[in-house]
């Protein structure tokens, strides 16, 4: 059976597309917390485990934390957009599908705070110009890097390369294991979850749409 028939390619609701120029937010009425606030935030939870966060392992963990949330979760810092800006129209007619596989990347589910390991497939029909390839790896690692659902993920990916490369036709996959249910919950190691957003020429022409599967190895 053509995998293709398994993974979805529907639009994606309204309510799990967040704009590609969202950016942090503090809470309303309230401004961002302080970086003190946040490691007395991280003591507490030290406490609510059981443990003592004043005993000497857990003196340092609370500003570890802090900073790990800065890199875990810098891509509220980042306008993705910015990295598409930059395109390339010397490409003698150059009109055939463009691929950058197995983008790894480690996101955080917005349920549980836990890991999302995992790999994207992109892919485009350039119109007119493209753009270097390493700025399709950075603009996933930049929704990546924010809380996520994996279904929202797929489609704020496609929808930025959309919106500011404007090519024929959009294509992103992701595969990933969701930590919040191989080390907690129903503890399923070894599941993955794929999920597929497709726009232009890759949601209107099925045969474009398994050539784009085929080349990431989702086709059998």
């Amino acid at each position: 059976m053509d995998r293709s028939a398994l993974l979805s390619s529907s639009r994606a609701r309204p309510d799990v597309v967040d704009h590609p120029r969202t950016l942090v937010r503090p809470v309303e009425g309230e401004g961002r917390p302080s970086r003190a606030e946040a490691e007395e935030a991280v003591r507490t939870l030290l406490r609510w485990a059981g443990d003592d966060p004043g005993r000497e392992g857990l003196l340092g963990t609370p500003e570890r934390v802090a900073r790990a949330y800065e890199e875990f979760f810098g891509g509220y810092q980042i306008d993705p957009t910015d990295y598409l800006a930059r395109t390339f129209e010397e490409i003698e007619g150059y009109d055939e599908m463009i691929v950058l596989r197995d983008i790894r990347f480690e996101s955080h589910c917005e349920h549980h705070l836990a890991p999302i390991i995992g790999k994207a497939h992109v892919g485009y029909l350039p119109a007119n110009r493209v753009v270097g390839i390493s700025k399709l790896a950075r603009v996933v690692d930049v929704y990546a890097r924010r809380l996520q659902l994996q279904e929202k993920m797929t489609a704020q990916i496609a929808k930025a390369i959309d919106d500011v490369l404007q090519p024929r036709g959009v294509g992103v996959v992701i595969d990933s294991e969701h930590h919040c249910m191989t080390t907690r919950g129903v503890h399923k190691p070894g599941t993955s979850m794929v999920t597929s957003r497709m726009l232009g020429a890759f949601r209107e022409d099925s045969q474009l749409r398994r050539e784009f599967l085929a080349m990431v190895g989702l086709s059998g």
